[in-house]
């Protein structure tokens, strides 16, 4: 999509990632899990630089960028895809999953109307990745990131959510160590 790429990989990003059809994957331990634990692991040895993150049932908004040296669009690309693996693998398994055959089935058509895939489609391709300019767009992003949770009626304040980085903004703790930035 025109004007939605990422050019300076070492500049935060707001980006999107959503589930096929909207739909709400993200709504058990497991899966929330997973999402975590992938982004923990680029943090780590991938160059992720996570400034704001909100996972929500069937997406997730994050204020990312990269380490100097790193490519911001592969970290995103082999986040997409673990996730993608290791979510449907559990879901092929997992007997107790009760939504499992219908999301194998959305997530199989989806995957047989891209040619890009094989089998499975669990992510839309497109993330709009959009260049944090200024403080206003900064503040307003983190401010969306931050009330998503609110506003669907997960809870009364950011900061009781855990599934984001608003805690972390009040006290330092929370399930993501965040790279704050000054813009």
């Amino acid at each position: 999509m025109p004007g939605f790429k990422i050019h300076n990989h070492q500049q935060a990003h707001f980006i999107t990632c959503t589930a096929v059809d909207w739909i709400d994957v993200f709504t058990r331990p497991v899966y929330k899990e997973i999402i975590i634990d992938s982004l923990k692991h680029c943090q780590k040895n991938k160059g992720l630089r996570i400034h704001g993150w909100c996972l929500m049932t069937n997406h997730i908004h994050l204020m990312i960028s990269a380490k100097e040296g790193y490519n911001l669009s592969s970290i995103i690309r082999d986040f997409k895809k673990f996730t993608s693996y290791t979510i449907l693998e559990d879901l092929q398994i997992n007997p107790r999953e009760s939504r499992r055959s219908w999301m194998l089935w959305m997530f199989r058509r989806a995957g047989q109307q891209n040619s890009n895939n094989k089998n499975f489609q669990l992510w839309q391709q497109n993330n709009r990745p959009m260049e944090v300019t200024s403080n206003k767009f900064y503040t307003q992003k983190m401010n969306y990131i931050h009330y998503n949770p609110v506003k669907e009626g997960f809870c009364k304040k950011p900061e009781d959510y855990p599934y984001s980085s608003a805690q972390w903004y009040i006290d330092k703790t929370g399930l993501i160590s965040i790279d704050e930035i000054l813009i």
